[in-house]
């Protein structure tokens, strides 16, 4: 699964799961493009681990639902490197809330962070891909979005479900251009976001799930390099579950609208960016 000499643009992946992806591709060869928009102090050094393995990479600040930061990135990263091979559609936002609670400003954050923003890179992507017959985009969804948010709201729910449904048409539309589109669906991920819990709280979580550990973040960046490899030449706009047999499981006792609230709760007291 040598990927030398291949483009990748990862969103969001200056901390967490996209690090991980970012470092995961370059490993296996790929020059990474790594964009932000919390904090350029983590995008650069996470460019500066990639370019330790003798890539070239650089980073960008982008806001994903805006259209006219997503046309200059992609501009950027074709004055720069070329072309784009590969994609990976990380940038995303979680928010717990019930339906009553969430307000309209809320609903079109997430929904244009977790959904406009891969709709916005895919239409990008495809323009550079299409002429030259090959590309490889991957979309992270969530296994929120086949069963539901348990810790975050309908908000996330939807805009998850969507991104499912959009990586079905887009992959069918580019297809037979050699493009293509899959989407990725981790359950929980052993992230530092997830390690600051309490490690009853990780136990309980880990319980529940029948491997009996909770997916790493290498677990997520193995399955996206392989959608990225040309391994997965026929695999066209399915969803790849990566959840330690997550969603094998019953539902937890605890009520929904209980673990809601307490998920609210540890919301609203962390000092992590939205």
């Amino acid at each position: 699964m040598k990927m030398n000499g291949k483009i990748a643009l990862v969103t969001g992946s200056e901390r967490g799961l996209g690090r991980g992806i970012a470092l995961k591709l370059a490993e296996y060869g790929a020059d990474v493009v790594v964009t932000y928009i919390w904090s350029q102090d983590d995008a650069e050094r996470v460019c500066k681990e990639i370019r330790g393995m003798g890539r070239q990479s650089f980073c960008v600040k982008v806001d994903v639902p805006k259209e006219a930061e997503v046309k200059a990135v992609f501009k950027e990263v074709l004055d720069r490197l070329g072309t784009v091979d590969i994609l990976v559609n990380n940038a995303g936002v979680a928010a717990p809330g019930l339906l009553e609670e969430i307000t309209e400003v809320e609903w079109n954050h997430v929904i244009g962070v977790n959904l406009t923003g891969i709709f916005l890179c895919c239409k990008e992507a495809a323009k550079i891909m299409k002429p030259k017959k090959s590309g490889k985009i991957i979309n992270i969804a969530s296994i929120s979005g086949i069963k539901m948010g348990t810790f975050s709201g309908v908000h996330y729910t939807a805009s998850k479900a969507g991104v499912i449904a959009l990586t079905r048409h887009i992959g069918f539309e580019l297809a037979p251009y050699g493009i293509n589109v899959n989407a990725l669906c981790p359950g929980a991920v052993l992230t530092p976001l997830m390690q600051r819990n309490p490690p009853r709280v990780l136990e309980k979580m880990a319980g529940n799930i029948p491997t009996g550990r909770i997916t790493s973040v290498d677990d997520q960046a193995n399955a996206v390099v392989f959608l990225a490899s040309e391994m997965a030449d026929s695999i066209v706009g399915t969803t790849l579950i990566v959840d330690g047999g997550s969603l094998l499981q019953w539902q937890s006792n605890e009520s929904y609208e209980r673990a809601m609230k307490k998920a609210l709760e540890a919301f609203r007291s962390s000092s992590a960016p939205r």
